[in-house]
């Protein structure tokens, strides 16, 4: 792991409250995601892994517990102040897209920047050098409903990373999406973490767990392992027996 904790939690925890019941998601998750890491967030469903990613992107506040993002506390955040925080440090991409289904490819991902005031030319800049990267720059003019589940998630993976954030949290990122286009998302972001991006994925599938740095496994709110995957790959390589 990098040696500045671009993400720190302590003792954090998330109770969720309904009428006469209390449902503890998230119980004591100690966690540090370094500045260039990739992390996976693995765990049978209903374990806590969207809720922790939630907490992580401020779309959500933790019930107890401390959360430093870039050494900086957000419990006391306002409500714009987490907006402006989500808008510029931190890149969303969901397990079902999330475009806006009557405005373009381009329009989709130009639109985290028009909340910034940002001059049109370098939007039209940004746009298009994300649209590129993601292999979907001929698209620019077509709708969601005109691509393909591969494609939309795509479009989604630029949105997220045209703002240069500081994260990218990824929730479910090929949930959608075949084994080929699941294959190729997974491959955009190790492409985008080979070039320094720090990305924390929530994912189901033991596969695409396994090609991030550390896979954290959650168990009823609580987590129960972690693995350092390249070093365990390492091992394998010099020929150690791991099993």
């Amino acid at each position: 792991m990098a040696d500045h904790a671009l993400i720190h939690l302590e003792g954090l925890s998330k109770v969720f409250y309904t009428e006469e019941v209390e449902t503890h998601a998230l119980s004591n998750i100690n966690l540090q995601i370094g500045t260039g890491e990739f992390v996976s967030i693995a765990g049978p469903s209903g374990c806590g892994k969207t809720t922790l990613l939630s907490i992580l992107g401020l779309l959500d506040s933790p019930t107890g517990g401390k959360y430093l993002l870039d050494n900086e506390p957000v419990e006391n955040l306002s409500a714009s102040q987490r907006a402006k925080i989500r808008n510029q440090a931190i890149g969303f991409i969901f397990q079902a897209f999330n475009l806006i289904g009557d405005l373009t490819v381009y329009e989709n991902v130009e639109l985290p920047l028009t909340y910034r005031g940002m001059p049109g030319s370098e939007r039209k800049e940004r746009v298009q050098a994300s649209l590129e990267r993601v292999g979907m720059a001929h698209r620019m003019g077509h709708y969601p409903s005109q691509l393909s589940g591969g494609q939309q998630q795509r479009v989604a993976v630029a949105r997220a990373i045209v703002g240069k954030p500081l994260i990218l949290l990824a929730d479910e990122p090929t949930g959608n999406l075949d084994s080929k286009n699941g294959n190729a998302v997974m491959e955009l972001l190790q492409e985008l973490h080979a070039d320094g991006a720090t990305i924390c994925m929530v994912t189901h599938d033991p596969r695409y767990a396994h090609e991030a740095d550390r896979s954290i496994h959650l168990f009823d709110g609580q987590v129960v392992s972690e693995d350092d995957v390249k070093r365990a790959q390492e091992l394998e390589e010099a020929g150690f027996d791991l099993a």
